[in-house]
């Protein structure tokens, strides 16, 4: 078969409210997932006996290539549906940092259903049924645009298309762990009673996306710098760059996101920090924020 490639895009969660818990332990969020431009990539290979993946960039170093690997379990569960035997090999290019708040590894699972589903000819409404049991936010991952999540992550809906903006992320290269963040939320105060945010039909600009996000937070971000108070430094480095239009951590850590008029301006943001990155050893990216692409077209 002719070679297929495609890209699993960085989730940003631009805010992320704990709003309760369920009997099941699992928490219940309401957040405003984006993707930026930064991405792994997924490519399909030859046909063989068995699916196989081989893992290369600069953060694959690590990672296994077995059972547990989201981007063969997605490929089984598709293949599975389709009630074929075929199999390939399959390749992953890992450039987003790992467990980093970003939804790497479920945006790769959600990519490998993106790019087979060509091969199977499998609908979205098949591929988000696959998604659920793979991860609570490999869902959102597969179609890859603005998307209000509520629920465990289960509950999707269609929010603005986003402006033509900038985005600068910033991972300090330090792990933190989701259950412990989630614990130090709890022993912090734990869920607080807020008004569910008002999305409007449309973003007019940058400043207005902006204007709504301070009304709202990332509930583990405190939780998360108690744990890793390097994330605070990276946030202030990026609140200081000029034309910052807001600053704020994803999901559970430890990426942080800065927001900009344009993508030209979150570049110079990022040249600015260049120094300090390299010193430090953070990983940078900047750019426009990725926009929908139909599913099934690498």
């Amino acid at each position: 078969m002719t070679r297929l490639q495609d890209t699993a895009h960085a989730k940003i969660n631009l805010y992320l409210h704990v709003t309760g818990r369920r009997p099941d332990g699992y928490h219940l969020l309401d957040s405003l997932a984006v993707f930026a431009g930064a991405a792994d990539t997924i490519s399909v290979g030859e046909k063989c006996d068995r699916f196989s993946l081989s893992i290369q960039g600069r953060f694959g170093k690590g990672l296994e290539a077995d059972d547990s690997n989201l981007v063969l379990k997605a490929a089984r569960a598709l293949q599975a549906k389709s009630g074929s035997h075929d199999a390939y090999r399959l390749t992953l290019k890992k450039d987003l940092p790992v467990a980093s708040g970003i939804g790497g590894g479920s945006a790769d699972a959600a990519c490998t259903l993106r790019i087979l589903s060509g091969v199977w000819n499998a609908t979205e409404s098949d591929l988000c049924a696959l998604a659920e049991p793979l991860g609570a936010d490999v869902p959102v991952c597969v179609r890859q645009q603005a998307t209000r999540m509520e629920g465990i992550g289960e509950i999707l809906t269609p929010a603005p298309e986003m402006p033509n903006g900038g985005i600068l992320l910033i991972n300090p290269g330090v792990g933190v762990s989701t259950p412990d963040i989630f614990r130090s939320f709890a022993a912090m105060g734990g869920i607080v009673q807020r008004t569910k945010p008002v999305l409007p039909s449309q973003w007019s600009s940058m400043r207005d996306l902006v204007d709504l996000l301070r009304q709202t937070a990332n509930d583990l971000q405190a939780p998360a710098i108690a744990h890793a108070p390097i994330i605070s430094d990276v946030l202030t480095a990026i609140q200081s760059q000029s034309d910052c239009l807001l600053s704020r951590m994803s999901g559970s850590g430890a990426t942080c996101f800065g927001l900009f008029p344009t993508p030209q301006k979150a570049h110079e943001a990022e040249e600015a920090l260049t120094q300090t990155a390299t010193r430090l050893g953070w990983w940078t990216w900047s750019g426009p924020f990725h926009q929908n692409s139909p599913v099934g077209t690498p």
